[in-house]
């Protein structure tokens, strides 16, 4: 491959100018005017550079994306939602290739390189989601990494969990669950199948909490405990974790000790105005934090635009960060702590990793988040897709 030199950018946390040079898809020297004869240059003075972004939660399946204008119809009710999407799925065609494609597409010129999508998996679609971002991913620059989600109850929709578990044998990379108490109304049996599923076939897990309050509270209490008990730190992810939103202080505090003592990710979208996590306490305590979209442009809602720098954006606003060292919490969310809950390796800024990269013509982090301009350059693994 032709070596690659960004020449004058501003690198993220290095706080100076710096070359970056790229040699075989891989970052090969990060300095000061460096010199690579033969070499492609690309002139990128002044701007910020950051590792390619990462969407750690949305639902590709569900995507109306490049088609046209569909109103929203459900009711403001989870049960709503659900039942309109079970109901109108069919006669909108989803899940489509074409649309999950042009999604991909419009993610990957907004810099995201990596994707964990939910798909759907119940009796009535089968493994057809599963199938569908399979496809859309296999023509798409975006690593895409799927959850094996049963968005439609697990207990209480028999013949999911036989289909989650042939999902897992087919290759898909996480098993997902949904408000085990809320939901499902069994707590024990729902996390007993989904944890034994991930062990048994050495996944990632990752749980959609949107139950509340305390009832939220002692869920997180029972992940963390299995967690830990059954080794599988680092591998585990809660979604949305309302709860973590409502709850005082010192549970909170309880909460966040006890997820980075057993290796659990928070993953958040800040979406409307449900709760969203203590993101800067979870962080002091040493939890990895990761942010996505959750729906675009779907039956669950009409809005989203795959630009992770703008879902970073409205993290940070919901969180009410307002100082440069806060808004950047909402950046790592988008960047690093996304990565490390997707397990990825070889992510960074530095000599040995991947070459994905993304260059924003800000001055700094916090205004590429605020502001979000379009993406000067898109690079994967070391190949220029957007410039």
């Amino acid at each position: 491959m032709t070596d690659v030199l960004l020449r004058g950018g501003l690198p993220w946390g290095l706080g100076s100018p710096a070359d970056i040079h790229v040699r075989d898809g891989l970052i090969h020297r990060v300095a000061p005017d460096a010199e690579v004869p033969g070499a492609q240059v690309i002139d990128i003075d002044g701007q910020i550079v950051l590792p390619g972004l990462v969407e750690a939660h949305c639902h590709l399946d569900k995507t109306l994306f490049g088609g046209p204008w569909v109103p929203h119809a459900a009711d403001d009710t989870l049960a709503g939602r659900i039942g309109d999407d079970l109901g109108r799925r069919a006669e909108l065609g989803v899940p489509s290739v074409a649309r999950i494609g042009a999604l991909l597409e419009r993610m990957s010129a907004a810099g995201t390189t990596h994707a964990r999508t939910h798909t759907d998996i119940d009796p009535q679609v089968g493994l057809r989601g599963v199938e569908a971002v399979r496809e859309a991913a296999a023509g798409s620059p975006v690593e895409v990494r799927q959850v094996a989600f049963p968005q439609h109850g697990l207990l209480t929709n028999p013949g999911t969990a036989e289909l989650l578990e042939e999902a897992l044998k087919s290759g898909v990379e996480a098993v997902g669950g949904l408000d085990p108490a809320g939901i499902d109304r069994d707590p024990v049996r729902h996390l007993d199948l989904i944890f034994g599923l991930a062990g048994r076939y050495g996944t990632h897990l990752d749980i959609h909490l949107h139950d509340g309050g305390s009832l939220g509270g002692w869920e997180l209490e029972l992940i963390t405990e299995r967690t830990r008990a059954l080794g599988l730190g680092g591998r585990v992810t809660v979604s949305h974790a309302y709860a973590l939103g409502q709850l005082d202080e010192p549970y909170q505090d309880r909460l966040a000790r006890g997820f980075a003592e057993a290796g659990v990710a928070v993953a958040t979208a800040a979406v409307y105005s449900f709760p969203v996590p203590p993101i800067k306490k979870l962080r002091a305590a040493g939890v990895t934090v990761a942010c996505g979209h959750d729906g675009i442009r779907d039956l669950w809602g009409p809005y989203g635009s795959g630009d992770m720098l703008e879902r970073a954006m409205h993290v940070a606003y919901r969180s009410t960060f307002r100082r440069d060292e806060d808004i950047e919490l909402a950046l790592e969310a988008a960047t690093f702590g996304g990565a490390r809950a997707l397990g990825l390796e070889g992510y960074g800024l530095s000599p040995g990793d991947r070459a994905d990269l993304v260059v924003v013509p800000s001055g700094g982090p916090a205004e590429a988040v605020v502001v979000h301009p379009a993406r000067t350059l898109v690079m994967k693994d070391g190949v220029v897709l957007h410039n």
